[in-house]
């Protein structure tokens, strides 16, 4: 999008729930894909609606203008059993997104999560922790994963998320610390930042070199108030609309987009809302996101009003 020194481009997590399966599950990918380029946009991640086989893939998108710019893997590198077969899952995936011309892999470790570590059982309630050892495997298989993808000329881009051991900010950091910066790198999330007890524009600030991309996800912060008050994991807290697109939470994102503009940030930044389509028509949100974020950018800069 013109005005901007990034490129601006939208999940289909906004039609379709990821974690949520319910939410959208009706929608076909022909939709998304219409609303997107309806949108003007020009870039997406991967979607569970998408279509799996490659010439069919390149096809929808390129057809409508169209840049798959990355997709979700989750990583079980905590555990030093699993590496091997992580690793050669991660090569696999490497080769999918160098095929369709993406920039980077968003990567997350999924050891201890409620809801995404195979390892867990449904009664179980909390996050648990990495230890000494898991924070040293973890960091090892992140770096040799990053090899991976410099090889097929991709940028590992680690991705701090809401009920996993890497959310909040001092996590972040220690992963930061322990990882190599020529291996990998960070996906800036606004809305996981603040959800993880960051301040989303410090944690911009502290972070900035380490980052190759971006998700503009906005915050209900009286919803997650009441979420976290009640103890709801993340998977409730997304049914509970804590989560909505830039512009209609309580982020401020004037700095956060001033903040990448001035610094020259020309990677990909997605629009996310993650809520019920349902109830948040997607192409709709996505329309508002985007006038709300030209309207910051257009503005004068300069002194406080940054």
């Amino acid at each position: 999008m013109a005005g901007f020194s990034f490129r601006i481009g939208v999940h289909p997590i906004n039609w379709v729930g990821e974690d949520v399966k319910e939410h959208g599950d009706d929608t076909t990918y022909e939709q998304i894909l219409e609303d997107i380029q309806a949108l003007g946009l020009r870039g997406t991640e991967m979607g569970r609606k998408y279509p799996t086989e490659i010439g069919l893939l390149k096809q929808a998108l390129s057809g409508r203008g169209i840049q798959l710019v990355s997709q979700w893997k989750s990583v079980l590198f905590s555990d030093p059993a699993y590496r091997e077969q992580e690793l050669e899952a991660y090569r696999k995936h490497a080769r999918f997104l160098k095929d369709m011309g993406a920039e980077v892999i968003s990567t997350c470790e999924v050891g201890g999560s409620l809801h995404f570590d195979p390892r867990r059982t449904p009664n179980e309630r909390t996050v648990l922790p990495l230890d000494d050892a898991g924070w040293e495997s973890l960091a090892e298989g992140l770096n040799m994963a990053g090899r991976i993808a410099r090889e097929h000329g991709l940028k590992l881009t680690y991705h701090h998320h809401g009920g996993t051991v890497i959310e909040r900010p001092e996590e972040i950091d220690k992963l930061m610390e322990l990882t190599d910066p020529e291996a990998v790198w960070l996906l800036f999330d606004t809305g996981h930042a603040l959800y993880g007890g960051a301040d989303p524009l410090a944690l911009l600030r502290k972070h900035y070199d380490r980052i190759a991309y971006v998700h503009l996800k906005d915050v209900r912060a009286c919803k997650l108030r009441q979420a976290k008050e009640a103890g709801a994991d993340f998977i409730t807290c997304i049914r509970q609309g804590v989560f909505t697109v830039p512009g209609d939470g309580d982020i401020d994102f004037r700095p956060i987009i001033a903040e990448l503009v001035g610094r020259g940030y020309d990677g990909w930044a997605m629009l996310e809302g993650e809520q019920d389509p349902a109830e948040h028509p997607p192409r709709e949100y996505a329309a508002k996101a985007l006038a709300y974020l030209h309207s910051l950018n257009s503005a004068p800069k300069g002194g406080d009003h940054l």
